[in-house]
């Protein structure tokens, strides 16, 4: 894949996708939005199906939304990442990390940026029913696999007028996307397929004032603000906030130990996509209220969730909020 370091492009479909990658999608739309104002980018009033006054939904129809999000250097601040209710890390090729974005109960005015979609990506989807995938393209011998998923994968080719180029970061770094032009509005809680629990904290667990979580290229750190009841995310020794100034604060942390093999596509230099396997079963370490919580997951089939359970073989529950899972490699 074209787009493993911050200066490579994606490869969509064969030598017609880099004229996608470097062109404007929108005539006009220079810059993108809040993720919620409430309005498009343009100024114009927001289409059907846009969050409610307070940017919430606790009904709909469909399944969830799930976009992949770059997180290179050069793609920070991103947009729209706060309002997301599950947020999983990946490694990808040279060591660095990539997002993946899923939205149940709240869809932001803008998500991004918008990149490329991984072999990996269709397993940890199959939990949800039918999702909507959001992706900038993918490796050409990929691209059949996703079309063969249970989902709907969404690319600039496929729905143009949903996504936009931004004038705020150089390409490949400034695709940007409207989820009201792809989904009449948020599903809804009830969408959100992924086995997680959520209540009161088990008992015991270990005071944790900040876990860091290494890849090869690149580095996640969770420090704990008891002020704010949260996990303040950093990405490689710095303070991560939104394009809108909103610091990321997850309530919940999952540091998920999992088998990281070679996949079959690779990029034109060479580099083997890491596939990240999510079903099995393993350790992991689960963060929550101050403390850290050693637990074991288990998925049994793709088209399960994950679940999480203590030595007791009680679950964990999680706090409400939002959730992030970074997968790191055992």
């Amino acid at each position: 894949m074209r787009d493993a370091a911050p200066t490579r492009r994606t490869v969509l479909r064969g030598a017609l996708a880099a004229a996608v990658l470097t062109a404007p999608l929108t005539a006009g739309c220079t810059r993108h939005g809040g993720p919620d104002d409430g309005r498009a980018p343009d100024g114009s009033p927001a289409p059907d199906g846009s969050p409610t006054p307070d940017g919430r939904h606790t009904a709909g129809t469909g399944s969830v939304l799930a976009v992949k999000i770059d997180n290179a250097a050069a793609a920070r601040p991103q947009t729209g990442l706060d309002a997301a209710d599950v947020v999983y890390a990946e490694q990808v090729e040279g060591g660095l990390s990539r997002l993946m974005a899923v939205y149940a109960t709240r869809l932001p005015e803008v998500v991004g940026p918008v990149r490329s979609a991984r072999e990996s990506d269709l397993e940890l989807l199959r939990q949800f029913d039918r999702p909507t995938l959001a992706f900038s393209g993918a490796q050409r011998k990929l691209l059949p696999l996703i079309d063969r998923a249970p989902l709907r994968p969404k690319t600039p080719d496929t729905a143009s007028g949903a996504f936009y180029r931004g004038g705020d970061k150089a390409a490949p770094h400034n695709l940007y996307l409207r989820p009201a032009r792809l989904m009449s509005g948020a599903p809804g809680e009830a969408a959100l397929t992924t086995g997680f629990r959520y209540g009161r904290a088990p008992a015991g667990g270990t005071v944790t004032a900040t876990r860091t979580v290494r890849y090869p290229a690149a580095r996640f750190t969770f420090t704990w603000s008891a002020g704010r009841k949260r996990w303040l995310v950093s990405m490689d020794g710095a303070p991560t906030p939104t394009a809108a100034g909103r610091r990321l604060e997850p309530a919940t942390v999952v540091v998920q130990h999992v088998r990281v093999r070679t996949s079959a596509y690779h990029d034109v230099l060479g580099n083997y996509t890491p596939y990240t396997e999510t079903v099995g079963t393993g350790r992991a370490e689960v963060l929550r209220d101050g403390r850290s919580f050693e637990a074991t997951w288990t998925r049994r089939a793709a088209a399960d969730g994950t679940t999480f359970t203590g030595a007791d073989g009680a679950p964990v529950d999680f706090a409400t909020g939002q959730v992030w899972v970074v997968f790191a490699a055992r």
